[in-house]
């Protein structure tokens, strides 16, 4: 079994950074594809980057040349720095792991952009 676990969200003004992390616990991690969804009030689940196990990383559009995804496999885990944030960036964010049998998600952690 798998557990995500976010961390580094929090109220940050517009313009600002944050930067996420997620730790996995298990053995599958170095070998797994991870991502970075998020889901604001009333909006469905959209995806926001992803990393492979080779290092690619793909972004959706809305994040490009703001946001970095990047992971250390010797520590079991995916960052997501943030940068020039945006009010419609408020969103509560999870963390995912790829797998064969669908993957895992983690409890989410909360961004909030200010004016």
């Amino acid at each position: 079994q798998v557990q995500l676990v976010e961390s580094g969200g929090g109220l940050v003004q517009a313009g600002g950074s944050l930067r996420l992390s997620c730790a996995a616990s298990g053995s599958i991690f170095s070998s797994s594809a991870m991502g970075w969804y998020r889901q604001a009030p009333g909006k469905q689940r959209e995806w926001v980057a992803s990393i492979t196990s080779g290092g690619s990383t793909p972004y959706a559009d809305s994040v490009k040349g703001r946001f970095t995804i990047s992971r250390d496999n010797a520590k079991n885990t995916v960052y997501l720095q943030m940068n020039s944030l945006k009010l419609e960036d408020t969103a509560v964010y999870y963390c995912r792991m790829v797998t064969s049998n669908g993957g895992y998600w983690g409890q989410g952690t909360q961004v909030t952009v200010s004016s």
